[in-house]
This record gives C-alpha cells, sequence and structure tokens, in this order.
C-alpha cells in the first residue's frame, strides 16, 4: 500500500525589506482565496503622493481658468506697457510739431498756409500709425502673457505627471519583487512536496487549490 500523502503546504507569502522596513508584501486570504499585493508607504511617501494627486488634479481642473486676481496683474502691465509706449510717441512726434510750427512761423509769420498744413499732416498719420502699432503691440503682449501662463500650467501638470509615473512605476517593482518572492517561496514547497510525499497522482492535480476559479489577485497601496 502506497505512503500517505502529505497535506499541500500553505501559501508562502513574500515580502521585501528595505533598510529593516517592509516595503512590499503578497500575501493570500485563507477565507477568501484572494491574494492581495500591498506596498505600504513611508509616511513622507504618502504626503508626496497625496501632494502629487492633488496638484494634479487642482491644476487639470484649473488649466483655463484664470482669476480676477490674475487678470488684474495683466492689467497692470498692459496698463504699465501702454503708458510707455505712449510718452515715447509723444516724446517723437510733439518736438516734431512744435519744431514745424516754430519753423513755419520765422518762415511765413503765422500757420495758416498749405506748407505747414501738409507737413502737420504728415506727422500726424505718422503719429496716428505709431498708436495703432502700439495698440497692436499690447494685444500681442496680452496674448502672449495668456500663452505663457498656460504654458507654465502645462509645464506643472507634466511635472506632476511624470512624478506621479515614477512613484507608481516604483511601488510596481517592489510589488512584482514581492510577487517574484512568494513565487519562488511556492516553487521550493512544489518541488519540496514532490519529492518527499511519495504521491502517485498528478502534480498538477496537487495544485488545483491554488489555481481554483474562486481565486483572485488586488493590489493595494497602504
Amino acid at each position: 500500500m502506497g505512503k500517505k500523502s502529505k497535506k499541500y503546504p500553505e501559501y508562502s507569502n513574500g515580502s521585501v525589506v528595505v533598510n529593516g522596513r517592509t516595503v512590499a508584501t503578497v500575501t493570500k486570504d485563507k477565507d477568501n482565496n484572494v491574494i492581495s499585493s500591498n506596498y505600504n508607504m513611508s509616511d513622507a511617501e504618502k504626503n508626496i503622493y497625496n501632494s502629487i494627486q492633488s496638484g494634479l488634479s487642482n491644476s487639470l481642473g484649473n488649466l483655463f481658468n484664470i482669476s480676477d486676481a490674475q487678470r488684474k496683474e495683466w492689467n497692470n502691465q498692459i496698463n504699465s506697457l501702454r503708458n510707455q509706449g505712449i510718452n515715447e510717441i509723444n516724446s517723437i512726434y510733439e518736438p516734431m510739431e512744435t519744431n514745424l510750427k516754430n519753423d513755419v512761423a520765422r518762415r511765413f509769420g503765422n500757420l495758416d498756409n498749405s506748407v505747414f498744413l501738409d507737413n502737420l499732416n504728415s506727422i500726424t498719420d505718422k503719429r496716428a500709425k505709431a498708436v495703432a502699432d502700439l495698440s497692436d503691440d499690447l494685444l500681442s503682449a496680452q496674448n502672449d502673457m495668456y500663452n505663457q501662463e498656460l504654458q507654465n500650467r502645462i509645464n506643472t501638470i507634466t511635472l506632476l505627471s511624470n512624478l506621479n509615473s515614477i512613484m507608481n512605476n516604483n511601488i510596481l517593482s517592489y510589488t512584482s519583487l514581492a510577487n517574484t518572492n512568494a513565487g519562488s517561496g511556492n516553487n521550493y514547497n512544489a518541488n519540496s512536496y514532490s519529492a518527499t510525499s511519495g504521491n502517485k497522482t498528478s502534480f498538477l492535480s496537487d495544485l488545483s487549490p491554488y489555481f481554483s476559479t474562486a481565486a483572485s489577485t488586488a493590489m493595494h497601496f497602504i
């Protein structure tokens, strides 16, 4: 009569320990047959992780929202540029008008003549062109402010997204390593059981409790 088979070993859990702290585990719940991968965050990691998630949520939610304070700041900058531009235009064309008046008055004795009016119209046209150019420049500056602000926000989102990916990849690496450790333990148990049990039945049938259709897996960040 053949030797009675030993009971198949319990599921071998896996873990990863860094500097004395268990950072990742893989365990099997005996009651509901669920295998769970767990990453145990330190307090510092939790703060960073939560800050990244909060930052991403706020940045994405407010990507196109411009606050009243931001609009006021832009308006102040535009007004400053406008005043600077007007002063520069006046500094150029007011002396030209004054010189023209003095020159015509000296030569003709009055300003009621075609020479003065023609030259004045030329100066006025150039001044009007300068004012129009200033208006275009101010509109372009306003658009540049908005585009730069939007780009800065996108850069922030990109940075936060990259940090989030780095943390998640780190978590997955540790949980995968813990899962590998659990697999090594279970392989050792299976080989030891197969070598010592004297069981003549199929090796795969002995593993059936671990491949039950009721089994499931889950991953947790703690």
